[in-house]
């Protein structure tokens, strides 16, 4: 039995990475990620939160999530929207019949200083590019990276070389 215990900081915010089963590519299109991002706004309605920043890739996600000053419980969020995603996907059916699209668990990681903060907000927007599926992240169109370059906190041209840290964050 495990005895990983997950950190709750109410208003707290939160660096997550949501795999795939068996890494299955699920995610490949702009109809299946708007699918994921209908999952995600159906439960902000319920359970508000707000996603800083994310990136989708074929077979996992990685995003930023402040959730409210007097909640924090992220497990909930994360349970409905695989389960409001899964609905959605057609996928191989299990001898107890559930459909398998997301592991069970996710990774989370609380954001404790800006350092830390900018540090994972680095490592989503150079993912596209450390998995080989783009030479750019300004090229990858499921990310919130152009965002951040009309914001002014990135130039259209970073992420064509790995950033410094990524070597330090292990979350796939």
């Amino acid at each position: 039995m495990s005895s990983y215990r997950r950190l709750y900081i109410p208003g707290g915010s939160y660096f997550f990475t949501l795999v795939t089963y068996e890494r299955q590519p699920f995610l490949t299109n702009d109809e299946d990620v708007e699918e994921l991002r209908g999952a995600f706004r159906q439960v902000q309605q319920r359970h508000p939160f707000k996603t800083v920043a994310g990136v989708v890739l074929p077979d996992h996600i990685h995003v930023i999530w402040t959730l409210p000053k007097h909640d924090c419980d992220f497990s909930i969020r994360w349970q409905m929207i695989k389960t409001a995603f899964s609905r959605q996907v057609p996928a191989e059916t299990r001898k107890d019949g559930s459909k398998m699209v997301w592991q069970p668990r996710f990774f989370e990681h609380y954001l404790r200083d800006e350092r830390d903060f900018q540090r994972h907000l680095d490592y989503i927007h150079y993912n596209p590019v450390k998995h080989g599926l783009t030479n750019s992240p300004m090229n990858w169109p499921y990310s919130s990276f152009r965002r951040f370059v009309q914001r002014g906190w990135y130039e259209e041209t970073w992420g064509q070389s790995p950033p410094p840290g990524m070597e330090e964050i292990h979350c796939e």
